[in-house]
């Protein structure tokens, strides 16, 4: 039985429009959720899931990072010069080096930016990837999408990633729920395509050895993504503008909602700016809402801490 541990890294953070994070919510509305800045910008993190499972360490995710020349740092909101992801894996007693897998959910730039390095420290324009040990696992359909973007996003996906993954000799496409000749057995994935085509969202589950434990049952966490960025956004109408299918994201949710929710799972948010998971329930009115919020869940057994 594996046991499962989360760690919330966090990675460097920007300001994007709140009106296009919330599509067609309006000011009025989200203004309340999270409080814009005088450019109608909202803080979002950009926040990494770290399993430990049976003696692998696991990335679910990189951020931005600091890639960004100054130019486009400035228009996607990263002040921040440096490589936070790298600076709070020290925080841990890590480095890129300890890491063995690093799982992408999609390829845009603020969830795989943190591959590379910080501008101020890439030599010569030539990228490289940093996490030298690790595979790199994404889902098939979003690597392709990003290998040929559609006209509408094409401006998310950092050129040259794609040719960059597979000349590591470490990539791993993945097509199916588990990948188990290679990843630990704890791991599955689940998918969506409203947000982006192939969205591939982790699922860590947890289960105690002991026989004669309370903690017998499974327990999971599962990494939301850009289906549900942060607490903010679980209510079903809420959906972003940088949304390929808007409609698809609500049913999605309403599916995710159905398979997770209902068995207690902890749902893991990427860009929340206050906390890094929380259970997801439905109220008296049909409402989907967050409870049982976690901010910096650090060393968190999963099995021991889901009921």
């Amino acid at each position: 039985m594996s046991e499962v541990t989360i760690t919330a890294v966090e990675g460097n953070r920007q300001k994007l429009d709140g009106g296009a994070m919330f599509g067609n919510a309006p000011r009025s509305v989200w203004s309340k959720w999270i409080e814009p800045d005088d450019q109608n910008r909202i803080m979002l993190h950009c926040r990494t899931m770290l399993l430990e499972i049976d003696g692998k360490k696991i990335l679910c995710e990189t951020g931005i990072g600091a890639f960004f020349e100054p130019k486009l740092a400035e228009r996607y909101g990263v002040t921040e010069t440096t490589h936070k992801l790298l600076e709070n894996l020290k925080a841990l007693n890590l480095s890129e080096n300890d890491i063995d897998f690093v799982i992408l959910s999609h390829l845009h730039f603020d969830h795989a930016g943190g591959l590379l390095p910080a501008w101020k420290e890439q030599q010569n324009e030539v990228l490289t990837l940093l996490f030298p040990k690790a595979k790199y696992v994404v889902g098939r359909i979003a690597f392709e999408r990003a290998q040929k973007p559609h006209p509408r996003d094409r401006a998310s996906f950092i050129p040259g990633m794609t040719e960059l993954l597979e000349a590591s000799g470490r990539l791993i496409l993945v097509d199916n729920a588990t990948h188990k000749d290679v990843l630990p057995h704890a791991i599955s994935f689940v998918y969506s395509n409203g947000h982006t085509p192939g969205q591939m969202h982790t699922v860590a589950t947890s289960v105690s050895a002991d026989p004669d434990s309370k903690w017998t049952a499974s327990h999971r966490v599962v990494f939301a993504g850009d289906l549900v960025p942060g607490q903010s956004w679980v209510h079903l109408p809420i959906t972003m503008g940088y949304d390929r299918f808007p409609e698809c994201v609500i049913d999605e949710k309403k599916s995710f909602y159905d398979q997770f929710a209902n068995e207690n799972s902890w749902v893991f948010y990427t860009h929340d700016h206050e906390v890094a998971m929380s259970r997801i329930q439905c109220d008296s009115k049909g409402r989907y809402q967050a409870y049982n919020a976690v901010a910096k869940p650090i060393k968190f057994p999963l099995s021991k801490n889901s009921i």
